[in-house]
């Protein structure tokens, strides 16, 4: 782990844009619990969506892209000692 400065362009809550040094654009920080809720409605839109669906491929993509994010952030969190902030049970009652 390191600290840099980084510019903050906005803290609204849940909606926090920041530049990184070095980097010519802006990115939003997605909190790990909000990932993870984006994680799941990618996933029940998945289960809801036929593989035939003209936008499965499409869809499952996305959700395996917010995947990888989320894989990301868990081990980096696992390997800094920090707890999830969000519980990894599945989801009940869904539909």
């Amino acid at each position: 782990m390191r600290n840099e400065v980084v510019e903050v362009l906005s803290d609204r809550t849940n909606a926090v844009v920041l530049r990184h040094p070095g980097r010519a654009f802006p990115g939003v920080l997605v909190q790990g619990d909000s990932l993870h809720g984006l994680c799941q409605r990618a996933d029940s839109a998945c289960e809801k969506t036929g593989r035939d669906d003209p936008g499965f491929d499409d869809l499952n993509s996305l959700r395996n892209a917010l995947q990888s994010l989320l894989t990301h952030y868990k081990a980096t969190l696992a390997e800094h000692n920090i707890a999830l902030p969000f519980s990894e049970e599945p989801l009940r009652g869904r539909g």
